[in-house]
């Protein structure tokens, strides 16, 4: 997936900017702590897994946004109306009813202590990734950043780590001997990795122009989309407490959406009337 995102972004800044990395203000080494904190979150998630219960997941999963509120006042000194901070605990008590009266887990896995800890670093660590690129493209200006350069910076960051990773724990002959012993999965690595690509491309350009709020928003509600997409193509029934969680989302998403679009009209009225007058 890296390899791939890395050959990508290298030809598009390539074409964009007329050279890979000579041109680019931001410097290589801004983009590792948001790769190595990345990297850390999905390890975590994938590490949580045979550790806590299928309802507890859910509510991690879906209860980034006020972590992600958190990590901006701490990275970037941002500050936010204590009504957004109810509008995200809304939210993601909606997803979280949602997802629990929605799916089943075949696995009856009990909760551990080990497993808690797991994702409080996903958590952490998936908080402080989207802050620190919403830094970057602030430090450095949105002007001089473009998504193509941010995705080459992480993911060339990544890379190094990964494989670092990989190294010293000795799985590189594992990963190897696996591929090898089921050569199909390259057909799937790929497929991954295109799909990949693209998603990155949506989210560095999604944090840029909207912020890493509107993201963790996004990526927080999009197991709804999904399961409703499930529900009408397999037939899949879904309960009143799920309808219940959905219009939760739905309503402060609408909400939000309502008040800023009356912000807007505010300060396009107040700006033509100064206009006016002027």
């Amino acid at each position: 997936n890296r390899f791939l995102a890395v050959i990508v972004a290298m030809i598009a800044v390539k074409i964009k900017h007329g050279a890979v990395f000579s041109h680019n203000v931001a410097p290589l080494w801004a983009f590792t702590p948001c790769a190595l904190s990345n990297t850390m979150s999905s390890w975590s998630q994938y590490a949580s897994l045979k550790y806590v219960s299928f309802p507890v997941q859910t509510v991690f999963k879906s209860s980034k946004i006020i972590p992600v509120m958190i990590m901006g006042k701490l990275l970037k000194g941002t500050t936010y109306p204590y009504g957004q901070y109810i509008e995200a605990l809304l939210i993601t008590v909606g997803v979280a009813i949602f997802s629990v009266a929605s799916k089943t887990s075949s696995r009856d896995t009990s909760t551990e202590i080990i497993g808690l800890v797991f994702l409080l670093m996903y958590i952490c660590f998936d908080s402080f990734t989207a802050q620190w690129q919403d830094k970057v493209y602030q430090q450095y200006g949105k002007k001089n950043v473009d998504p193509y350069q941010m995705m080459l910076g992480v993911n060339s960051s990544a890379i190094c780590i990964t494989t670092a990773g990989l190294i010293i724990t000795g799985d590189l002959p594992v990963v190897w001997e696996f591929i090898t012993a089921n050569p199909i999965v390259l057909r799937y690595n790929i497929i991954t990795a295109i799909t990949s690509a693209s998603g990155q491309l949506c989210i560095f350009y999604t944090i840029k122009e909207f912020g890493p709020i509107v993201f963790t928003i996004i990526m927080t509600t999009r197991q709804m989309f999904s399961i409703c997409i499930s529900s009408i193509v397999f037939g899949h029934p879904i309960s009143l407490k799920a309808f219940v969680g959905a219009a939760l989302v739905f309503s402060v998403i609408f909400y939000q959406i309502r008040r800023k679009y009356n912000a807007r009209m505010q300060r396009e009225g107040s700006g033509g009337g100064d206009s006016g007058q002027n």
